[in-house]
């Protein structure tokens, strides 16, 4: 996919177009399940729905990317960060 001197910016740039178009389709990424959803069901309206499958192409290579990235010995930034707890 790519060289491994590119992986932080590529992640970078695939999570803006992530979560842009979650916000188009009203996908929450903090809720697991609307995620999954999104990648796993077939919808027959959701064929017209253009923001809905480029989201799922864009998680789908977010995925690969990141299997990628493991097997090389490096570890992905999560798409959504783990909440900040005050102490």
């Amino acid at each position: 996919m790519s060289g491994f001197e590119h992986y932080g910016q590529e992640l970078a740039d695939l999570d803006h177009e992530i979560r842009r178009y979650a916000a188009i389709c009203g996908v929450s990424l903090e809720r697991r399940h609307e995620v999954d959803a999104c990648l796993r069901e077939e919808h027959a309206d959701w064929a017209d729905d253009k923001a809905r499958q480029s989201l799922k192409g864009l998680l789908i290579l977010r995925i690969k990317l990141e299997a990628e990235m493991i097997e090389l010995g490096f570890t992905p930034t999560p798409l959504i960060p783990p909440p900040v707890v005050e102490a």
